[in-house]
């Protein structure tokens, strides 16, 4: 289109196609249409290069386009080496993508932030809306849902309110990796266990007294899935617990932080101390030595999460609970 010329509208396209206006703004909404005037019409945009007006668009089908992922986190944890973020939002854009969807990415890291998406939601500048590392019963999760707003959760949302979600088997991953260590002949396993206000904590260190109940005393400390809290971790374990042979870290980076310390302090991994981690985020295979650890699918979860919402969007069925499986992924520090 020349400088100065008028943008194509749905006149123009109606008269290059034959047919009236009301039919060209079935064929742009995307509703039924007989298949010639269908053809023509599509024929008819491509010729003149008409782009709908999204606005005028969003009258009619009531819908934006767009896609809410709220993470609750700061931006310092979201835009950190921790790789399970960049994973699950691509995750989530393939999806998006092909349905023709875009993404906003909402971080929701203080009172502030959440009641300003909570209005943006309610307000209907989105069409719904995905949450992801939620910490304890979030109250955004049970106000959106309460406003009719579709949201879908990763992993199961703490408190009374009843969300869809998509997740792992935190559980069933934590326990194969401790079963794993106990089967190595490990007589005094520790974890380093991740927040307990989420799901992914709650479940991972549950797997852990799964498997540790009958054969030894459980060693339980503390940290938040950082590589930073797992080197705390391990150099109190260090501290108050000199026997322990052996570490199940419910996330990588606390296992390379507690690998570090165990380095430093003159251990051998897996000689005198073995560890497992919980991710298997692209570095678990290049720390020295190789991290044994759980691989959750990040992306794929990333992708069933943007699907259960679309599915909750359209109206179609959804599962109250999907439950993605867990692989032991076994190198050279166990």
């Amino acid at each position: 289109m020349a400088r100065g010329d008028r943008r194509p509208t749905l006149e123009t396209v109606a008269v290059r196609a034959g047919v009236s206006r009301a039919t060209v703004s079935r064929v742009i909404n995307d509703q039924p249409v007989a298949g010639p005037s269908r053809r023509a019409v599509e024929r008819a945009i491509a010729d003149i290069g008409y782009v709908p007006n999204q606005a005028a668009r969003s009258l009619v089908t009531q819908r934006t386009g767009l896609i809410a992922l709220v993470l609750p986190e700061p931006s310092t944890r979201v835009f950190s080496d921790d790789q399970f973020f960049p994973r699950l939002i691509q995750g989530v854009s393939q999806e998006l993508e092909t349905a023709d969807e875009q993404l906003v990415l909402m971080l929701a890291g203080s009172t502030a932030s959440r009641d300003r998406i909570q209005r943006s939601a309610v307000a209907g500048r989105v069409d719904g809306v995905m949450l992801a590392s939620l910490h304890g019963a979030d109250p955004l999760a049970a106000a959106l849902a309460k406003s009719g707003i579709p949201v879908v959760g990763n992993e199961r949302v703490l408190g009374s309110v009843e969300v869809p979600s998509v997740g792992v088997d935190n559980r069933g991953g934590a326990r194969a990796a401790v079963e794993h260590l106990v089967s190595r002949g490990r007589r005094r396993i520790a974890t380093i266990a991740g927040p307990l206000d989420m799901i992914a904590g709650i479940d991972r260190l549950d797997g852990y007294f799964d498997a540790i109940t009958g054969t030894q005393e459980p060693v339980v400390v503390q940290g938040d899935f950082t590589r930073e809290s797992g080197e705390t971790a391990m150099e109190r374990l260090l501290d108050e617990h000199p026997g322990v042979d052996a570490v199940f870290a419910a996330s990588d980076l606390m296992a390379e932080g507690a690998m570090q310390v165990l380095r430093h302090a003159g251990f051998r991994v897996p000689e005198d101390v073995a560890v497992a981690g919980f991710d298997d985020i692209t570095r678990a295979a290049c720390t020295d030595p190789p991290l044994t650890t759980v691989r959750q699918p990040i992306g794929s979860l990333g992708r069933h999460l943007a699907a259960q919402l679309l599915n909750l969007i359209s109206g179609n069925a959804v599962e109250p609970a999907r439950t993605l499986p867990t692989d032991l992924i076994l190198r050279d520090s166990t």
